[in-house]
């Protein structure tokens, strides 16, 4: 299972680096390059229902392996669009990943989530969020190292040379980087899709399976659709700290050959967070309480990054991701738990929520121009944040125990049946 969260990480953080990428490479605009998150994370809006319905037709395990064969067949034909110089089929390609990730996200993180008792749920995925994160340390790092050793040089020469054979040169050499790199990520995911099949893997459904916390528990219907609402906005703020941070960093002055290693930079504070969490949650301190100190940790470095110049603001939107660590591992599972036995519907608008991470990057770009660069993302992930918090802090205070049941069962003789 940590494989497939690796896999899973490698395949979605490259789209930092990406976005640098298909940049220089395509000759695009800000809001042309961040196209890529958009084409990425708009899967999850369209694919999570038909692969709900699969999933329940083939069961979690075999979707494992069916999401692991989409998605090599969409890094093959990213890194073949681009190979040809073609933006839109590569775009394409990251929609057919992104079908692919659909399908593993609706089969994986539920079948995490009832591995165990759901007090520990949190902590079952934070440990797969280090293979996670874990791999989107390695993969930024190491596309910039294979793909984009000299981006800066190419950009300049790009810039320098009209337009002709000699431009074309250069471009079929940047572009002809990225070949042999998603040809071997294409064959590997094919190898453990076929490792995942051989494998002795138990199979989990969702109507079984439910937690007996929840089971019996009457949906909320309310608190369940500002529960999505909550891992949209979250997803976004991800992606833009993740994602956006190279943009980030180079309206603060930083060079291309800088910037293509924050993404990295997210990650490992990302990584941070979730190694932290692992120790204390829930030995030290609960999911749900976790979960909203680290929206208020989130608010305070947003405010700091406002107040500050230079490379500092860019710091504070790479401590972001230890902030954002706990929060999606603490998040998931109570949404499924207030969603009852209808878990399997639940998860799949949880990753339809998903999407949340092709939205708030365009609107960023797009307030740009009108606010500013740390004015426009800080204006998008403050309230962002806010939001979670007050929605875990009522979604905390509707579960706890009231204080007339708590006298009820201190007044209860023994031996007598309790509320």
């Amino acid at each position: 299972m940590a494989a497939l969260f690796f896999s899973i990480g490698f395949v979605t953080w490259l789209n930092g680096p990406l976005i640098t990428f298909v940049q220089v490479a395509f000759n695009l605009s800000d809001v042309a390059s961040f196209l890529v998150p958009v084409c990425f994370y708009l899967a999850y809006f369209v694919f999570p229902l038909p692969a709900t319905l699969l999933s329940k037709r083939i069961g979690l395990r075999h979707g494992l392996v069916v999401s692991l064969a989409i998605m090599a067949v969409g890094t093959g034909l990213f890194g073949e669009c681009v190979n040809a110089r073609w933006y839109a089929g590569a775009l394409s390609g990251l929609t057919v990943i992104g079908a692919g990730l659909s399908l593993l996200q609706i089969t994986i993180n539920p079948y995490v989530s009832f591995l165990g008792d759901h007090n520990r749920a949190a902590q079952r995925i934070a440990i797969m969020g280090v293979a996670n994160k874990f791999a989107g340390i390695v993969a930024p790092a190491l596309f910039a190292v294979i793909v984009m050793p000299h981006v800066g040089d190419v950009a300049a020469s790009i810039h320098n040379t009209p337009a002709g054979p000699e431009r074309d040169a250069i471009l079929t050499g940047f572009t002809n980087a990225v070949h042999t790199p998603y040809r071997v990520m294409a064959g590997l995911l094919g190898l453990l899709a076929f490792l995942v099949a051989r494998s002795s893997l138990p199979e989990i459904t969702m109507e079984q399976d439910v937690p007996a916390q929840s089971s019996g528990r009457r949906r909320n219907s309310l608190r369940l659709a500002t529960g999505v609402l909550a891992m949209f906005l979250y997803v976004g703020i991800e992606v833009l700290a993740g994602d956006a941070i190279g943009l980030f960093g180079r309206s603060h002055g930083l060079s291309l050959d800088v910037t293509k290693y924050l993404t990295a930079m997210t990650l490992a504070s990302m990584m941070a967070g979730y190694l932290v969490g692992m120790v204390i949650v829930p030995r030290f301190i609960s999911q749900e309480r976790y979960m909203i100190v680290s929206c208020i940790v989130g608010v305070l470095i947003c405010l700091i990054a406002l107040t500050t110049h230079g490379i500092a603001p860019v710091l504070c939107v790479a401590l972001l991701g230890f902030t954002n660590a706990m929060i999606l591992p603490a998040l998931f599972p109570i949404v499924l738990a207030e969603a009852g036995a209808d878990g399997a519907k639940a998860t799949a608008f949880l990753v339809m929520a998903f999407s949340g991470g092709a939205v708030l990057p365009q609107i960023f770009v797009h307030l740009i121009p009108e606010l500013g660069t740390t004015s426009a993302f800080m204006g998008l992930v403050i309230p962002s944040y806010l939001f979670i918090g007050l929605w875990m802090t009522v979604i905390l205070i509707k579960t706890q125990p009231t204080l007339a049941n708590l006298a009820n069962l201190v007044k209860t003789p023994a031996g007598a049946p309790k509320a």
